[in-house]
């Protein structure tokens, strides 16, 4: 049973660029192509460990030091609107 395989070309790619992914893939025993799909299938994978919203993110980096339990101020009586004359 075979399986697709998509292919992407990578256009106006710098050259300063491209010599660090050289020297990159040689450090680590792969081909360049080898090396650019390790690199983005773990940048990718970062992303989808992100949460998704501020107050999550916010709570993500909050947990590990545990919580706070502020004091509530006593509410008070609601104030009248102000009325507006025309």
């Amino acid at each position: 049973m075979g399986f697709i395989v998509a292919v992407m070309t990578i256009r106006n790619f710098d050259d300063a660029l491209k010599q660090r992914l050289r020297v990159r893939a040689a450090q680590h025993g792969r081909s360049m192509e080898e090396e650019a799909r390790a690199i983005l299938h773990a940048g990718l994978a970062a992303d989808a460990s992100r949460p998704s919203s501020l107050v999550a993110s916010i709570r993500a980096r909050m947990q590990p030091l545990g919580g706070v339990d502020l004091p509530l101020p006593p509410r008070g009586d609601i104030r009248t609107p102000p009325e507006f004359a025309t």
